[in-house]
This record gives C-alpha cells, structure tokens and sequence, in this order.
C-alpha cells in the first residue's frame, strides 16, 4: 500500500474515483503478504496483490466495483484451469471504490504516511457489519467509525497495540464488539515508521549494507566519529549520515524490537563500547563484522565490561549468513538475507532442500 500510496493520492485529491484492491489475508503459499494492493483507475494500474497469478481478474473486479466485497481466490481441485494461485494458496481480496466521497479520510493518513506518524485503517471484511466501513487509528486520536461504539474502542485499543508492533493482520470481534467472539472480521492495516538500520563505521561495507537497508525499507543511518569518511557523498542512500561516537549516538537515540544495528567497525576502541550499549537495547538484531579471532577477543572484552552470557548470546558475530560472500556488496546481501531468516523464521537452506510450504507466517 506504501508503494501505491502516493498515486492514488494523487487520483483522490485530482477529485477521481477509481477501484482499490488489498490483499487482507493469505493462507499457504500466498505469493504477497496482508497489505499489498493494486489500484485500477480505466486501463491504469498500480501495484501488485498477487505477482500476477490473479491480477486479470482482480483488474476485472477493481475496474466496475460500486460497493465493497471480499474475494477470494485460490485452486480448486474442481477446477484447476479456474482464475487462482498456481502456487497452490489463498489470498482474500478487499476491493472497494474509492473517492472522495467514500474515503474522505486519505488525504489525512498520506500526510500521516509521508510524515512517519504513526496511522492505521481498520476496515470491516466481513461478518454481520457493513463491509467496508473503515475506522482510522492514530496513537492520540481516531476518525470514521465502524457501526458501534463498543466496537470502535475495542479496534482502536488493538490497532494502537498493532501500529507498536508495525504489524497488518485480521483481529475477530462479536456483533457488539465482544474480544472472545469471531463473527466478524476487521482488516487492521498499520502504517507503522520504516524500522531503523542503524550502521557504524564509515567503510565501503558500509556504504553497501545502508543500500541494501534502504532497498528493504529501512530507515537508515550510518555514524562514525571520523568526520573525514562520515559524509553524505560517501552514503548517498543513507537517510542521514552523523558525525559522533557511536557508542554516545546509539545513547541517544530511540532503540524498538524492529530496530537492526550492524557494528561493522571492527575496531576496539569503536565496537566494544558501543557493543556494551547495543546488547543492552531491546533492538531485533545486533550484528558485529569480524574475523572468528576478533569475535572471540571481543566477547572477552565485554565480559570484562560486565555483559552477562544473556546478553552476549544476543550478538550475531560474525555477521550475517554463510554465503562464502567476500565483497562489500556480498557481505550485504549476506546480512540482509540473516535479516529476512529471523524476521520470517526461515531455515536458511537452499529452497530445492526443503519440503512443505514456502512462505513462513514468521518466527
């Protein structure tokens, strides 16, 4: 939806309708995730709901939809030649029109968006409400309303809760609004800040893992206390480059469970102070460039330093996975590969090795 966001806004603001469809739920090897969608204005289209398994039909629908509905598509034995997954899964599709009159509220979630405030759209999918009434969910305050009061308050407490952890899913809810019930189905789609990289050491490995961070979504940041090699020309796809001790920037700066810290100094002088403070953050990945031989050096500096085994074992060091990479842009593709296995709790084996279903639901 992030990919689609500023064309669409585009189309809305211009004071055009056009058919918005969004991936809501997959089962099996569904080939795009919650989220994704594609939007259909005459023979123009953005975007992707399926890598395009289903995308004429879906174009189809999306091109002369005037009210909401839920589709689903997937392979049947009945028929195996019907519009569906060659890939032998399920995805359930949201496709709605959209105008000014129907989502008077767009223009204040892409400003949200463009701005990095946190937003969520809860949109009912299904069950005895109004398919397709839509709520949107900011940390301080909600607009738009999903039939009931009790409702409301029960998916602006899981949105909030959802938009902390950056995550898109269904949460289920009773007529009234009631937790322990699953009658009806309300798609929460959270426009959660990009996650942080953060990259220490102004190095040619550097410059190549802030590319990699970049093109997978990251919000990325490359620190050094040299100010000779911390420069923005060195890193133009970093989204900004500080001139600091790295320990006393990490210090200083907001640190969640989605943020990924590489230390790809190998100094030190460098890595061991800021390592002493990384291991004590609650980031998702903290990952040290360096020989066997550093490593082991640099985990005996740190147990000096008084890090416990708790917090040492948190330290993926060598960095990144077993690709035999040598250069600076294989050694980020090595990291950036370590990083999707844990997001999404993948074996790291070759895909022909393996059976049973391709895409994980996570770790």
């Amino acid at each position: 939806m992030r990919d689609v966001l500023p064309e669409i806004t585009g189309w809305w603001r211009s004071g055009l309708s056009f058919g918005l469809a969004t991936v809501v739920s997959t089962f099996s090897s569904a080939p795009r995730p919650p989220g994704a969608a594609m939007a259909v204005r005459g023979d123009e289209v953005v975007g992707s709901v399926s890598g395009g398994c289903v995308e004429g039909a879906v174009f189809e629908l999306a091109a002369g939809i005037d009210e909401p509905v839920l589709q689903r598509y997937g392979v049947t034995d009945d028929d195996a030649f019907a519009v569906g997954l060659t890939c032998g899964g399920i995805i359930d599709i949201l496709v709605e029109p959209v105008s000014v009159e129907t989502f008077p509220e767009l223009g204040d979630i892409a400003r949200s968006v463009e701005g990095h405030e946190p937003v969520a759209v809860a949109t009912v999918v299904s069950g005895p409400g109004r398919v397709g009434a839509r709520r949107v969910v900011w940390p301080g305050r909600s607009s738009g309303t999903l039939g009931l009061d009790r409702l409301d308050e029960a998916v602006d407490d899981d949105a909030r809760g959802m938009l902390a952890q950056g995550v898109t899913g269904i949460r289920r809810y009773g007529p009234q609004g009631e937790r322990r019930l699953d009658d009806l189905a309300v798609f929460v789609h959270s426009f959660a800040p990009p996650p942080r990289m953060l990259v220490f050491g102004a190095i040619d490995f550097a410059a190549a893992v802030a590319r990699l961070g970049k093109f997978l979504g990251y919000h990325v940041t490359v620190c050094d206390a040299r100010p000779v090699f911390a420069t923005p020309r060195r890193f133009p796809e970093a989204d900004e480059v500080v001139v600091k001790w790295p320990h006393d920037y990490l210090a200083s700066v907001g640190v969640d469970g989605r943020t990924v810290i590489c230390v790809l100094t190998h100094d030190p002088k460098f890595d061991v102070p800021l390592l002493e403070v990384a291991l004590r953050t609650p980031a998702g990945y903290v990952g040290a460039m360096g020989s066997r031989r550093t490593h082991e050096d640099r985990l005996a500096r740190l147990r000096e330093a008084g890090l416990g085994e708790e917090e040492l074992a948190r330290l993926r060091s060598p960095i990144g996975l077993d690709l035999g990479a040598r250069t600076p842009e294989e050694t980020a593709v090595s990291i950036a590969a370590e990083l999707i296995q844990l997001r999404w709790g993948g074996s790291g084996r070759p895909l022909s090795d393996t059976a049973g279903r391709i895409h994980h639901e996570g770790p």
